[in-house]
């Protein structure tokens, strides 16, 4: 038990000490989905309530099962006095401007979509924001905000995979979210691209005549 109120303790470090320096309204920031060959970017903003020491038990989702996912989703979303906010990048604005600005813009539209918000916490690199903000590498891993946020960006994101699933019955996105597996390889090369596949991404380019051209990076 006392080993979790440390962990509990190092997550919440950084959003107690931005309150001390007299932020109120703390938002993580985390994404799920850049690597997937289909599929939308899915990106979570999260503000906690200020009671922090109710808290469900968030960490980084990577490191979570499924089903622990799911449950800490439906404990984040019932929690009184939290915010939620959830915006994507969508393919054709993954194709048309790479998918780190996509990726970005996902960023920037979930913190937009708070109701109150005054400092940004991101995992991993630098985004430009409006509001100040703080980028953490391995976030999810070491601020609690980041981590309900990525929570919330995965399960939001696998779900929407699942559902895009029955559409699309052949690829199996159901299993893979999209990513590049040998099951899902295989199905492109038999079936084709669909409207949910990154023509950006080399293994779909490939298969296609027409190649969109995408923006130049820009961290």
């Amino acid at each position: 038990m006392a080993s979790r109120q440390i962990d509990r303790d190092e997550l919440l470090r950084s959003e107690r000490q931005l309150r001390a320096e007299g932020f109120c309204w703390i938002a993580g920031v985390d994404e799920a989905g850049r690597g997937p060959l289909a599929g939308p970017v899915v990106a979570a903003a999260v503000v906690l309530p200020p009671e922090l020491d109710n808290l469900p038990q968030v960490f980084d989702s990577k490191q979570l099962s499924a089903a622990a996912r799911d449950e800490l989703f439906e404990q984040l979303y019932a929690l009184e006095g939290i915010q939620i906010s959830v915006a994507e990048g969508s393919v054709e604005e993954i194709d048309r401007l790479n998918i780190l600005r996509a990726t970005h813009l996902a960023m920037r539209r979930a913190v937009d979509g708070l109701k109150q918000a005054d400092f940004v916490l991101v995992d991993g690199l630098p985004v430009q924001f409006t509001l100040p903000s703080k980028n953490i590498v391995k976030g999810d891993a070491k601020s609690a905000s980041i981590a309900a946020a990525s929570i919330i960006a995965k399960v939001t994101r696998d779900r929407y995979m699942e559902k895009v699933a029955e559409k699309f019955p052949q690829y199996g996105f159901a299993a893979h979210k999209g990513y590049g597996t040998a099951e899902h390889l295989e199905a492109l090369k038999k079936f084709g691209v669909t409207e949910l596949h990154r023509r950006s991404f080399q293994p779909v380019r490939e298969l296609l005549d027409d190649v969109p051209q995408q923006g130049l990076l820009d961290l």
